[in-house]
């Protein structure tokens, strides 16, 4: 009996050393007998899904929308994410179709299952793929769908951080008005896609001028798939208006400055709702920085010395990983920058990114800091507290005219001839 003890003793023994050893031997490899594990190492990244133009009309604003995301994403990254997770891009291109855009937030949803999405280019996309995101209750952050029929269609879920889009033009219209009587312009002639980004402003400027006594001589509105642009610059030739308003892209106010500049039209006064702001594509594509000189162009809140939150930081981090001036930087990078650093703003408040949380707190009245100003929205999604500039190419640089206040330079008036 006393043997049989003994025997059991001695594997017991030899059991409790056999653990004792692997006990070490795993100390010694980073482990422990509790297997303790870095929190933060093994938290999966979050996936944001986000469709954008990277061809089409739309490619020029969509590939400055794509370097925004992107920079913003290494920013958050290099500080820990969102909640501690790292944050992953899962970008598609829609080709500037409202057909694939609706695909593509499908596809980000439930396909590739992201936890969030944001916002596409323009306000003609954003309208079909917020109803999507509406229709799986998915959050819509966004900055550069302002178009006002985007805000009408009764969603709860979409969110625009950059000041509404009616509004951009009224700072052109106020200047104008500023002007004494004898050197105000008489006439102005206007012509704009049937975009809901860039019809809205043209109709509010027009509007307002008319009140301040300027005459309206030629008025077109052309659908967004235009592609020959020559007879709608003949018809603002014709009219010979000292103002010129357009609602443009890219690709339309290269191809009128270019009928202008060949039949050496020489308006007192020429702005564009979008392509100016788009730095060195824009001046290249109409032979140089002097062929830009005294073109005006909207600002939504940005430019790039202006003093806003991280704004500094966002500039240099723009530079280094993207080359190039502060000056070509699009405020297309500033509008999805900011979207991202209200996403984390808003998350880092409720500790959470369940977009059902996320909705609520954005709906809360709570105000959000972005390198284009302060955010807070309003039942329809819409940022009450943007506000809009006045922007002019002079001497190569485009810079921040009106209001006053704001101002980097006073405003060239009237425009010079065309070099």
């Amino acid at each position: 009996m006393q043997g049989r003890i003994a025997i059991w003793q001695k594997s017991v023994l030899r059991t409790v050393s056999a653990l004792i050893v692997a006990i070490l031997v795993l100390s010694a490899c980073g482990g422990s007998a509790t297997t303790t594990t870095n929190s933060s190492q093994t938290k999966t990244p979050i996936k944001i899904g986000i469709s954008l133009s990277l061809s089409g009309d739309f490619s020029a604003d969509g590939k400055a929308f794509q370097q925004g995301y992107e920079l913003w994403k290494d920013t958050v990254n290099k500080n820990g994410g969102i909640l501690g997770r790292q944050v992953q891009l899962d970008i598609l291109s829609d080709a500037s179709s409202t057909t694939q855009v609706v695909t593509n937030y499908q596809k980000l949803i439930t396909v590739d299952h992201c936890d969030l999405v944001l916002g596409p280019f323009s306000s003609l996309l954003t309208k079909p793929a917020s109803v999507v995101a509406s229709r799986y209750n998915y959050a819509m952050i966004e900055g550069a769908g302002g178009g006002p029929s985007v805000f009408t269609q009764g969603l709860h879920n979409l969110f625009d951080v950059s000041p509404p889009v009616a509004n951009l033009l009224i700072s052109f219209a106020k200047y104008i008005q500023s002007l004494p009587a004898s050197q105000r312009p008489a006439t102005a002639a206007y012509a704009t896609q049937n975009d809901p980004f860039t019809q809205p402003q043209v109709d509010t400027a027009r509007q307002l001028l008319e009140q301040y006594g300027v005459k309206t001589v030629s008025n077109q509105v052309y659908p967004s798939e235009t592609t020959d642009y020559t007879p709608i610059a003949q018809k603002m030739i014709a009219s010979n208006a000292k103002i010129i308003v357009t609602g443009t892209l890219l690709p339309d106010i290269v191809a009128y400055i270019q009928a202008f500049k060949q039949q050496h039209f020489n308006p007192q006064a020429i702005i564009a709702t979008a392509g100016p702001d788009q730095g060195s594509q824009f001046t290249k594509a109409i032979g140089g920085a002097p062929a830009a000189e005294g073109i005006f162009v909207p600002n939504g809140g940005w430019y790039p010395q202006i003093n806003t939150f991280q704004n500094a930081q966002m500039v240099k981090d723009f530079l280094a990983k993207y080359g190039g001036k502060a000056d070509d930087i699009s405020s297309d990078v500033a509008e999805a920058f900011s979207v991202g650093q209200t996403l984390v703003q808003a998350a880092t408040k409720i500790q959470s990114i369940d977009n059902a949380k996320l909705i609520t707190e954005l709906h809360s009245g709570d105000t959000f800091q972005t390198v284009q100003g302060p955010v807070k929205f309003n039942a329809q999604g819409e940022n009450i507290l943007g506000t809009g500039y006045l922007f002019q190419w002079q001497k190569g640089s485009l810079l921040s005219v009106y209001p006053a206040s704001q101002a980097q330079a006073s405003p060239e008036f009237p425009k010079p001839n065309w070099p």
